[in-house]
């Protein structure tokens, strides 16, 4: 087994936190909602995972191919114990490589296209500007 293989064996998706990922998946934020329905399925040109597991941290949203970490941040991120948290699990994500862009729910439901438009410029391949998906 490569190096690579052995560590995303060790990184991603680790089985002891499945059942918390697949509880986020089903309980969803409306954030997280309207996000998923914008970005599944390639619609922005690259694949992205929702309720990802790095580490034993689950991510909002993870895109392997531009090794990007999206989170939509509620009140409890803004708290100084959920600031002290976030800032220790993004040392650990930026370790590996990984960039992380954080939204506030609120930025996500009132102005999506902006929101969609920051995530693509980690895209270097993407050169078409974002439709709104509420409108489709």
């Amino acid at each position: 087994m490569t190096l690579r293989k052995e560590l995303t064996k060790q990184v991603f998706n680790l089985s002891r936190y499945k059942n918390r990922r697949s509880e986020l998946r089903t309980n969803m934020t409306e954030s997280e909602t309207l996000f998923w329905q914008a970005v599944r399925g390639k619609q922005l040109g690259v694949k992205f995972r929702r309720q990802h597991g790095i580490g034993h941290y689950i991510v909002d949203f993870y895109c392997p191919e531009l090794c990007l970490v999206v989170e939509l941040d509620g009140s409890g991120h803004f708290t100084p114990e959920g600031i002290d948290y976030d800032r220790v699990r993004d040392t650990y994500l930026t370790s590996l490589g990984l960039r992380i862009l954080r939204f506030g729910n609120n930025e996500v439901t009132q102005n999506l296209v902006d929101v969609l438009e920051q995530v693509m410029m980690h895209n270097p391949t993407q050169t078409a500007g974002i439709q709104d998906p509420t409108q489709t």
